[in-house]
């Protein structure tokens, strides 16, 4: 049986944290900061006022430099715009 990447599959914190202790905290830091920067670009749709265009955009630069040190621990943990892995 495989399992689909598509279906998120929840863990329990304990493991969550075990995972944690195991990589440097700077990566660990860009993923915390992908996930809220992914989060904040989905929250923008459709005609943009100047204003949250900037927003948009300043979670996008976020997100790129959270993935630049993501994908030098693993490129598995890239995360889109969109909040899917790629």
């Amino acid at each position: 049986m495989t399992v689909s990447r598509l279906i998120p599959v929840p863990i329990p914190d304990h493991v969550a944290a075990l995972i944690g202790s195991c990589m440097p905290p700077g990566v660990l830091q860009a993923e915390i900061d992908a996930e809220c920067a992914a989060r904040e670009v989905r929250r923008f749709r459709g005609p943009m006022c100047p204003e949250d265009q900037a927003d948009r955009e300043h979670a996008l630069a976020t997100l790129a430099r959270a993935n630049k040190v993501l994908a030098a621990y693993h490129p598995g943990l890239v995360l889109r715009p969109g909040g899917g892995v790629r």
